[in-house]
């Protein structure tokens, strides 16, 4: 979870007016509270196809944000996986990452899944891992792509995209990190999307942790 610090208190010593121009100072500095990077939330609102359709037309980029608070605004009004009704899905990702298997940054990826039946334990998975992303607690940022929250009729499913999918120590790493992030006990499996890609996924997944 990105953290933030309060300003630091005015020290004992000092004189009513140093104290008071302290004050003004620390409420001049308080403001939005930088986040390392960018990110964007996606979403996909599934409706029937038209015919000939391709994958992904009817993916929609969001916002961007690099605030904490600009995080906390969305989340709460509008990126909450139980506002969703239907097929959908949630995607947050760095900024200029697009949540597609095309996308340079994803193309040689693949992805941790886990499977959720209650939507109240995928908000609170989705939110433990978005605070995770923005708040830079993976020892391997660089190789997170990000996450995919997916609402289905019969069971939801959230996704950590990876960018090295060939990298096995590093993305074993990130899987049992994420485990401790969403307090998942199960068996969590990674998936190429190579194999997505070829409809012929390996069986029971890549790696598991």
């Amino acid at each position: 979870m990105a953290e933030v610090e309060a300003a630091l208190p005015v020290a004992a010593t000092e004189t009513p007016e140093v104290a008071a121009e302290s004050d003004a100072g620390a409420a001049e500095a308080k403001g939005p509270h930088k986040l390392q990077r960018q990110w964007t939330f996606w979403y996909d609102i599934q409706s029937k196809p038209k015919p000939g359709a391709a994958w992904g037309t009817s993916l929609k980029k969001g916002y961007t944000f690099d605030t904490v608070e600009e995080f906390w605004c969305l989340y709460d009004q509008i990126f909450r996986p139980s506002k969703l009704v239907g097929s959908a899905d949630f995607h947050l990702f760095k900024a200029g990452v697009e949540p597609k298997w095309e996308d340079p940054e994803c193309a040689s990826g693949g992805k941790w899944t886990v499977i959720s039946s209650r939507k109240t334990n995928l908000d609170t998975m989705w939110l433990e891992t978005c605070m995770a992303l923005i708040g830079e607690q993976f020892d391997e940022s660089q190789e997170i792509c990000g996450v995919v929250a997916s609402v289905r009729q019969r069971q939801d499913k959230l996704s950590l995209w990876t960018k090295t999918a060939s990298n096995e120590a590093v993305q074993v790493d990130i899987g049992k990190k994420w485990k401790e992030v969403i307090d998942y006990n199960d068996k969590m499996v990674y998936s190429f999307h190579d194999d997505s890609r070829s409809q012929k996924p390996s069986r029971g997944g890549r790696y598991t942790v």
